[in-house]
């Protein structure tokens, strides 16, 4: 597939058909095909993943979490916490713990099964956030693992990030493009440069303009954490939402002071919830 282009038209017209059939509950399918793909290059698309019930959930809990957002910064006088940028970019994290319906869908079956074909039996909660890119001025994200983001002293396996895309997306509002592994030709972290102005880091600075995700609200984007992937602006008069979960397959602790790097929550062990 070259870059840029969009999904293959066979595949959107299966996805039609899952689409309606996943409307009101949710339906997840880790096909062999999207395994293989996943194992070979670093990511995959689940069309239409999420139900109808955790969507509606997932953006009433993303409009509430952005609004708590600039009122904390209006209070403080911030434009800038952070990569948040007010009424333009947002970074919400680890908040499920006082959102119960956010916990609810980390733990669930439908997230079980993901993880469990993507990464096997044993799994740990790592990491969860809101990411929006607002109407009209919401700011691109320059290309990165999710990994360089983790020190080079913490040394870790790769774990799974699940970008849960809570509206429409495409080349027009920002959506993530992603890497392959046979393009980009690197399989494991590496180290980033802070860019002056946006604080984002930079991992990748080559021409390859990487694959976009063209797909409708529900669907989710899986990859690696060692994948590159970016994401453009969003010039549209609509926000571009998305939820991130990530789980890793083991507890990422730093090895300097023996301190978790973000979360271990224990989800799955041999297979079986042991959290929900």
């Amino acid at each position: 597939m070259r870059a840029g282009t969009k999904l293959r038209k066979p595949f959107r017209l299966v996805a039609a058909v899952l689409a309606r059939a996943c409307f009101s509950y949710p339906c997840v399918s880790v096909t062999d095909p999207r395994k293989e793909q996943f194992d070979r290059e670093g990511y995959c698309v689940l069309e239409n993943a999420l139900g109808a019930a955790h969507l509606e959930m997932l953006r009433e809990e993303c409009r509430f979490l952005t609004d708590e957002s600039d009122r904390a910064m209006a209070a403080g006088g911030e434009t800038v916490r952070g990569i948040n940028h007010r009424g333009k970019r947002y970074f919400i994290s680890k908040r499920h713990a006082d959102r119960p319906r956010l916990r609810d869908f980390l733990f669930s079956e439908s997230m079980a099964r993901i993880c469990r074909s993507l990464i096997g039996d044993n799994v740990w909660l790592f990491n969860e956030q809101f990411v929006v890119k607002s109407a009209e001025v919401g700011m691109s994200f320059s290309w990165h693992q999710d990994s360089g983001y983790i020190d080079s002293e913490c040394p870790h396996k790769p774990y799974l990030s699940l970008w849960c895309a809570l509206d429409d997306v495409d080349e027009e509002n920002g959506t993530v493009y992603v890497l392959p592994f046979s393009r980009a030709e690197v399989t494991s972290r590496i180290d980033h440069a802070t860019q002056a102005g946006t604080n984002d880091l930079v991992g990748y600075t080559g021409n390859d303009a990487g694959e976009a995700a063209v797909m409708s609200a529900g669907s989710i984007v899986a990859f690696s954490s060692v994948t590159f992937h970016r994401s453009g602006a969003n010039p549209t008069n609509e926000p571009r939402r998305v939820f991130l979960a990530q789980y890793s397959v083991e507890p990422i602790i730093d090895p300097r002071n023996d301190r978790l790097w973000a979360l271990a929550t224990p989800f799955l062990k041999n297979g079986e919830r042991v959290t929900d």
